[in-house]
Formats: structure tokens, C-alpha cells, sequence
């Protein structure tokens, strides 16, 4: 059951993004040849006006494949017979897509659990948090700045950003106070610690409320992406802290094992938080500007717009080639390390 469970939640989630393309290539005149979820040969499907819909061998990956996207056509229904700003916003919709059903996912999920205030529970005694004089009850409102809206934020904070000193802003009895704390790195936990904690209490808010909070947990599981590509980058953690298909696949199915003693509702509830932060993952990796992706795409798009000149074809294509070969040399390389840590 966790297996099917997981790759119903890929496909969802890539049959949504590829959606976003098909919409708005049907809305701005482009033929569609095929719609398709998954990857390889085909299992099953069918024809409808122009369009094939089929569902491929691999349950990996999907595809809006547009007439003259990747070749010349002179069809003038054809992708680049359209204007810039048209392919612009075909090319956009997919991460936009992942984007809105985060967004969507998300305020489910409030609505069903409620969202996590980042108020205080407990100050350890003779840690930073109290020598700064922060007290139990007290709500955290930034951290060098940056707003903080849930309690799990913290964390998050503390954990991309370890030893540095923090400007606290938090509220007191509806006055605002401010404080700068030095974290100590703890031995036995082997991790930087502020000295306080959440009271792990998730609230519940009217309608409204829930859809401001849908919009900060998706900027939450954005800058979480982007915070973790950085770390990457930086070399804070290796390849082999990546994880591909399969170690996806592996951490659906041991939250499922987790959860389901638990009921059906938590179950329910922790896929769609996992749902929630690969949809919004999908989104930001494919706006990267990297070839073959849809952010490398909308580089080329943009300097035309700007250019008011198409760059030649062949160039483009062979860019985006290249770009596709690294990316599959790299899902390799990562299937492999899913592969191998499973053993």
C-alpha cells in the first residue's frame, strides 16, 4: 500500500505541473500532440481531437509535448510561431502550478491540524535564551530579521544558520522586545542551542486566516528548498545527502509505517505534508536556471523578450541537449546512492 500510495503522490504532483503547460498551451493556440504521465514506453491510451493522452511504463516523470517545441514546424499552431510572451507563460505554468497545488495542499492541511505559532513553552535555565531574558510565553516575531510566523521556523533558522548570533524580536503581553542571543553548541545533542521550546501546540484559525497561513507555509517549504540548495552549493552537505526517486519513495513509505498506527487521519494528514513540500520543491527546481529544465527555457525566453531577437535554434537546442544529459548523468548518479543505501 505505501508504494502505491507514493506513486500516486509523484503522479499527482507531475500530472498537475504538466497540466499548467497543457492549459496554457491549449489558451494561447499551441497544439498539443501528446499529454502524458510517466516515462518509457506506452501502457495505455488514446486520441481526442489533436492531443494523445497516455500513461507511460515508468511512473516517473510526464510530459506536454507541443508541436515545434523542440524542432522547426511550420505549423502555425506550432510553439514558436507564438509570440515570447505566450511561450513565456506556457513555460512558467508548470512550476506555477506545483506552486498553487502547495499552496492548496497546504491550507487542507491547516484546516485539518491547524498551524504551529511560534510561541515559547519552556527557557532552559543558564542557556542564552534566559541570560538574554526571554521568558516562557513570549512569541517570536523575527531572527536577524527574518519574520518568523511558525514555531518549526526556529529550528529551521538555527539549522541553516549554526553559531551565529541572533537578533531576536518577540512579543511580551502585546509589547514588542528585542534581544541578541548567542547559541552554544551541546555536546551530547551535537547541535547549536537557543535554550527554548515550542509548546508544540498546533492552532486552528477562521478561513482567512487559514489562507494567510497556507501562503507561509509554502514561502516556508520555498526557502526551505532554496536553503538547502545553498547548503549544497556550499558544500555543508554532499551528493550523498541528495535523495532521488527511490529515496523518496523510502521516506513515504516509513512516514506511512509511522502513521498508520496512529489512524487513517494522520496518515492522511503526513502525505499531504510530504505532497505539500515536493509539489513546492518541483517548483522552485524547475525555475533554476539550468538547461532543459523550465527555468533554463525561460532564460532564452527572457532574452529575447529583451533582444526582441530569437537566438538561433541550434544553439539553444544543443544548450538544453547538453543540459539534459548532465541532469540525466546526475539522476543516475543519485539513483544509485538511493539504491545503495537501502543495502
Amino acid at each position: 500500500m505505501k508504494y502505491i500510495i507514493a506513486i500516486l503522490i509523484f503522479s499527482l504532483i507531475i500530472l498537475f505541473h504538466e497540466l499548467g503547460h497543457f492549459l496554457l498551451a491549449k489558451k494561447n493556440g499551441i497544439r498539443v500532440n501528446e499529454f502524458s504521465l510517466g516515462l518509457g514506453p506506452t501502457l495505455v491510451g488514446f486520441t481526442r481531437g489533436e492531443t494523445k493522452y497516455s500513461i507511460k511504463l515508468l511512473p516517473f516523470g510526464g510530459a506536454c509535448m507541443m508541436e515545434g517545441e523542440d524542432e522547426e514546424s511550420s505549423d502555425e499552431a506550432s510553439f514558436q510561431k507564438k509570440s515570447v510572451w505566450a511561450r513565456i507563460s506556457v513555460v512558467a505554468a508548470g512550476p506555477v502550478f506545483n506552486f498553487i497545488m502547495a499552496f492548496v495542499f497546504a491550507f487542507i492541511l491547516i484546516l485539518c491540524v491547524g498551524f504551529d505559532k511560534p510561541v515559547i513553552n519552556d527557557v532552559i535555565e543558564g542557556h542564552p535564551a534566559q541570560e538574554a531574558g526571554i521568558e516562557a510565553g513570549d512569541t517570536i516575531v523575527s531572527m536577524n530579521g527574518k519574520r518568523i510566523h511558525f514555531y518549526r521556523e526556529v529550528s529551521l533558522y538555527t539549522f541553516f544558520h549554526p553559531g551565529e548570533p541572533i537578533d531576536i524580536v518577540y512579543q511580551r503581553d502585546g509589547e514588542r522586545m528585542e534581544a541578541t542571543v548567542n547559541p552554544v553548541f551541546d555536546e551530547e545533542q551535537g547541535k547549536y542551542l537557543i535554550g527554548f521550546y515550542g509548546t508544540g501546540v498546533r492552532e486552528k484559525g477562521n478561513v482567512l486566516e487559514s489562507l494567510k497561513y497556507s501562503a507561509f507555509e509554502l514561502k516556508y517549504w520555498i526557502n526551505t528548498t532554496f536553503d538547502s540548495l545553498k547548503m549544497l552549493v556550499t558544500g555543508r552537505v554532499s551528493f550523498n545527502d541528495m535523495q532521488g526517486p527511490v529515496g523518496i519513495v523510502r521516506t513515504i513509505g516509513d512516514t506511512y509505517d509511522e502513521s498508520k498506527s496512529d489512524g487513517g487521519f494522520w496518515v492522511f494528514v503526513n502525505m499531504l505534508n510530504i505532497a505539500i513540500l515536493l509539489s513546492a520543491n518541483l517548483g522552485v527546481m524547475n525555475l533554476l536556471p539550468i538547461p532543459a529544465l523550465d527555468g533554463g527555457r525561460l532564460v532564452f525566453l527572457v532574452i529575447e523578450a529583451i533582444r526582441r531577437k530569437r537566438i538561433n535554434p541550434e544553439k539553444e537546442g544543443m544548450v538544453h541537449f547538453v543540459g539534459l544529459m548532465l541532469l540525466l548523468v546526475l539522476m543516475v548518479v543519485v539513483m544509485f546512492n538511493d539504491v545503495r543505501q537501502l543495502f
